[in-house]
C-alpha cells in the first residue's frame, strides 16, 4: 500500500503514525489494581500529567512546558529498541547506542526544524544536565516507584528487587527533590518489611 499524503503534512502525519506503535510496547509495571502491564504511551501520558500536577513543587528555574515535552518525547524511541528494566543496568548500558540510533530515526521522521528541536530535546533528557531535564528524570524515576508502592510491590516482586537497588538506582531523585524522596525513602523501608522488595 503506497503512503498517503497530506500535502505539506505528510512527514508529520507518518510520524505520528509510527509512533502510535508505542502503545505496543509493554512496560514491567501493571496498572494499579489491574493485571494488565502498563504500555509506554501510557507511562509518556502519566508522566506529563505528573509534571503539570506536581509544577508547584518543581524549582523555580524549571519550565513545566519543556518537562511536559520530554514526558511525550522520552520513551518514543522504545519502538525500536523495547522497555529495558531500569534494574538491569548491564541491559540499559547496552541499550544506549540502540537508542540513540532510534531517536535518529524516529525524529528524523519530521521535516526540518521540527526533526532537530525534538531530537535535541530528547538528547538534553538523556544527558539530564539542566534543570529541566533533572526535574523530568526524577519524575521518570519516582512514577513506577509510587505505583509499586500502591500495587503491592508488584514489579519489584516480580524481578526479585532489592531495597538497595530500588535506592541506589532512584538517587538521582533525592538530589533533584529532596523533600519528596525523603518521603519515599520511609516508605519504601516498610515496603521491605512487608516483602515486597528483599
Amino acid at each position: 500500500m503506497s503512503p498517503l499524503t497530506f500535502g505539506t503534512m505528510s512527514d508529520v502525519i507518518a510520524f505520528l503514525m509510527e509512533i502510535d506503535k508505542l502503545k505496543l510496547v509493554e512496560r514491567r509495571t501493571k496498572i494499579i489494581g489491574h493485571r494488565r502491564q502498563e504500555n509506554s504511551a501510557e507511562h509518556s501520558w502519566h508522566f506529563a500529567v505528573a509534571a503539570m500536577s506536581l509544577a508547584p513543587f518543581a524549582p523555580a528555574e524549571v519550565n513545566i512546558s519543556r518537562v511536559v515535552q520530554m514526558a511525550l518525547l522520552h520513551d518514543i524511541v522504545e519502538i525500536d529498541v523495547g522497555d529495558v528494566l531500569v534494574y538491569d543496568v548491564a541491559a540499559r548500558a547496552a541499550v544506549a547506542e540502540k537508542e540513540a540510533a532510534a531517536a535518529t530515526r524516529l525524529f528524523g521522521l519530521l521535516p526540518e526544524p521540527q526533526s532537530r528541536e525534538f531530537l535535541t530535546l530528547w538528547l538534553e533528557y538523556e544527558a539530564g544536565i539542566s534543570a529541566d531535564a533533572r526535574f523530568a528524570g526524577a519524575l521518570d524515576r519516582i512514577l513506577p516507584v509510587l505505583q509499586n508502592l500502591y500495587n503491592e510491590g508488584q514489579s519489584w516482586r516480580e524481578n526479585n528487587i532489592s531495597l538497595e537497588q530500588v535506592l541506589t538506582r532512584n538517587a538521582q531523585v533525592g538530589e533533584s527533590w529532596p523533600e519528596l524522596w525523603q518521603h519515599v525513602v520511609s516508605h519504601l523501608y516498610v515496603a521491605q518489611k512487608k516483602g515486597w522488595l528483599r
